[in-house]
């Protein structure tokens, strides 16, 4: 038995597949299961800070709309501090701090509604700009891929922000900058993620 062992072949990798994003979202996708579907909530209706919108669209290579798309999101509250048993009573009443949504079947468009993340303190008391992480899984992606959001009107701490420096090309450091605008009242951040080709969105191997 020890010997056959040896023998054995590493399994084929695989895609996501093409019903993830019903599997792992299905009130989004139509399908009526859940009483209240996990992720829909990002940062509850107590949260303090400022209420903004974030929204985007998957680009695939060459340049269309990936459109069966799911993206998972973790942030830190206005004080920079994420909702983890560690912390408990120094986040807001009902924020989680971490939500999901998958892209519309037409356009590809996605986007959520949340609060502006504070500064946060990661190793060594070094601080990190206010971000938000995503992980994105797709048809085609052999694995999930991870990538932060940070928000162009926070410059001084993008500057100082220990992942970013890592980044050696300004130009790739500005694929992780979210664009401010204000749409009816709304203010609204607009992060496209590129998948690949010219201008591809950093991605993270952790």
């Amino acid at each position: 038995m020890a010997q056959d062992l040896n023998y054995r072949k590493e399994t084929p990798s695989q895609t996501a597949g093409p019903y993830v994003h019903i599997g792992l979202a299905p009130g989004a996708a139509g399908f009526d299961i859940y009483d209240q579907e996990l992720g829909k909530d990002i940062a509850g209706p107590n949260a303090k800070g400022e209420r903004i919108r974030v929204e985007g669209i998957v680009i695939d290579g060459v340049g269309s709309p990936i459109k069966d798309v799911l993206l998972e999101a973790w942030q830190a509250n206005a004080d920079g501090i994420y909702a983890h048993p560690e912390h408990a009573g120094d986040v807001e009443d009902g924020f989680r701090g971490w939500g999901r949504v998958i892209t519309d079947f037409e356009t590809g468009e996605w986007g959520f509604d949340t609060v502006k993340p504070g500064i946060v303190m990661g190793r060594n008391g070094c601080p990190m700009a206010p971000h938000i992480t995503l992980w994105i899984v797709a048809r085609g992606l052999n694995i999930g891929l991870n990538t932060r959001i940070y928000f162009e009107d926070e410059v001084d701490a993008n500057a100082a922000d220990p992942v970013m420096n890592l980044i050696e090309w300004e130009r790739r450091r500005a694929t992780l900058l979210a664009k401010r605008s204000e749409r009816d009242g709304q203010i609204v951040y607009r992060f496209d993620i590129k998948i690949q080709g010219e201008d591809e969105t950093v991605f993270f191997d952790i």
